[in-house]
């Protein structure tokens, strides 16, 4: 299943930590090293094993049994 992860319209990026613990994979940031350690995470297709690796919009991110997610900016407030 395809599920949309949408970036805050004034942050450029987020890293793969920060991505898993937003998603509920992981409870803290601490769990980012093992958790890549010992499961699939696939980002545009390509098997990823670093923490810090930054999302930015518009790539995919694939975790075996939870789904696949797009990353998408939020749109900017109209003042």
């Amino acid at each position: 299943m395809k599920k949309s992860f949408l970036l805050k319209a004034d942050t450029e990026y987020i890293t793969l930590g920060q991505f898993l613990k937003e998603v509920d994979v992981i409870s803290s940031g601490g769990m980012a090293k093992w958790y890549l350690q010992e499961h699939a995470v696939y980002v545009d297709g390509e098997l990823e094993n670093r923490r810090g690796r930054k999302l930015y919009a518009e790539m995919m991110i694939e975790i075996p049994d939870l789904g696949t997610f797009f990353m998408a900016k939020m749109p900017q407030d109209k003042e």
